[in-house]
């Protein structure tokens, strides 16, 4: 499981003209899924997000969690996260994983995440044809991946 996430000041996302999600501060992840990913992937990962420091304390350090600051969360499936250029300029999604897959692990990512930052989630639809927007404050970008633990 990849998250990549990014601290903002507010973010969107919009299906067909309508708001599917939208938070004010707070994080954005954009989350792809594998076949090999399983509950482990989802609690760690869950876990990580909500006690990740990178929000400012009143010294200004990134000492503060999006618990700690009451931020909001918005979730988004991402299945290019799996992308390989390795071969050629076409990018290949193999790793990806299918509906079938994706969709109970990304559902259940989106509960254990609330349920761990003890706050609702936004979310945009998976599989959906959806507009992100988003103010990335800091810049401050993070890139995890539950199978490779640094």
């Amino acid at each position: 499981m990849r998250a990549l996430i990014q601290r903002v000041s507010s973010a969107s996302v919009t299906i067909a003209g309508q708001v599917s999600g939208e938070i004010g501060p707070g994080l954005l992840v954009l989350l792809g899924i594998e076949e090999a990913d399983a509950q482990e992937d989802i609690d760690w990962l869950s876990g990580k997000i909500s006690r990740l420091r990178i929000f400012g304390d009143d010294e200004g350090l990134m000492n503060r969690s999006v618990v700690d600051v009451d931020g909001g969360l918005l979730v988004v499936s991402q299945f290019t996260l799996y992308g390989s250029t390795k071969k050629g300029n076409r990018p290949s999604f193999i790793r990806s994983a299918k509906p079938p897959v994706a969709i109970p692990l990304y559902e259940t990512f989106v509960k254990t995440l609330s349920f761990t930052a003890l706050r609702p989630v936004a979310t945009g639809e998976f599989g959906a044809d959806m507009q992100v927007a988003l103010v990335n404050d800091g810049p401050v970008t993070i890139w995890i991946d539950s199978k490779n633990r640094e």
